[in-house]
């Protein structure tokens, strides 16, 4: 097979593929159905043809018939006037007249003939086709009940057109959602890390420890000097391990109460005080008088 033969038969392949895919049986159906309709009528329209052509040679046959009559008549006027020679012309034109008709009739006979059979024709092709369109109906409705049951079943084991669109589109939302919030944990993270804050400060790591480490020797050197203040110094655990932040709340709250008191007595013997002194000013007062 040659290179252009081989190319044709796949090009011919291809073509009737993608018809087959194209091709809708109902449609199909509907077009043969109008197609043999044509075809009926264009029989029908050849038998009226036919049959005027048929009328006109039979008006022509009786217009040569009266001109039969019309002879006889003039031969027979011919002889009474003893005009032989005329009435011998009026019978040759009588015969040509016969002959005409006789011709008339073979060919009158003929398309009678072809008439009849045209009729029969038209009356089988129409019983074909009456019996075609009853079965174009059934075709047409099993075609379209199985179609449907074909969606159906499509539609429920999701392997149609449509839900195969569908579900890839539930897949690309899963993804793309994943891909959010996989990335929202990352931020979350990063925040957490403190990567931001280095991505805004020009210190290192190492800056930043020897700062945290400042900051908290600062912190102990001023609270041993508050407690030296106080007079609360307290030796270091022998764990050596720092109080929790509640324990620290909770040693401030009673450090604040035990001021509170103190306060408090303080103001009480100060009122006394002030009392015994007003006393005795009156007591002086009433002995000078």
């Amino acid at each position: 097979m040659g290179i252009l033969s081989r190319a044709s038969y796949v090009i011919r392949s291809k073509l009737n593929a993608l018809l087959n895919r194209a091709e809708d049986p109902t449609e199909t159906l509907d077009y043969s159905y109008e197609q043999m309709r044509d075809e009926l009528q264009d029989v029908k329209q050849g038998i009226a043809d036919l049959t005027t052509q048929k009328k006109r040679l039979e008006i022509q046959k009786r217009k040569l018939e009266e001109n039969v009559e019309k002879h006889n008549r003039q031969a027979r006027e011919a002889v009474q006037q003893d005009r032989d020679d005329l009435a011998r012309k009026a019978l040759e034109k009588k015969k040509s007249k016969m002959t005409q008709i006789e011709e008339l009739e073979g060919q009158i006979a003929k398309l009678n003939d072809t008439q009849d059979d045209l009729v029969e024709k038209k009356n089988k092709l129409q019983s074909r086709i009456e019996e075609f369109r009853t079965k174009k109906e059934s075709m047409k409705a099993r075609y379209q009940a199985a179609e449907a049951s074909s969606r159906v079943s499509e539609a429920m084991t999701g392997v149609g057109d449509e839900m195969e669109d569908v579900s890839r589109s539930i897949e690309r939302a899963e993804e793309r959602t994943e891909e959010m919030e996989a990335r929202a944990e990352a931020m979350d993270e990063l925040e957490d890390s403190g990567a931001f804050e280095d991505a805004l400060s020009d210190k290192d790591s190492i800056d930043r420890e020897l700062e945290g480490l400042s900051t908290n020797s600062e912190v102990d050197a001023e609270l041993e000097t508050l407690k030296g203040e106080l007079g609360k110094g307290e030796p270091a655990s022998d764990d050596g391990e720092a109080s929790t932040d509640e324990e620290i709340d909770d040693e401030l709250a009673e450090i604040e109460s035990e001021i509170d008191g103190d306060d408090l007595e303080a103001d009480l013997d100060d009122g006394e005080a002030d009392a015994e002194l007003e006393e005795s000013e009156v007591d002086a007062d009433e002995q000078r008088n």
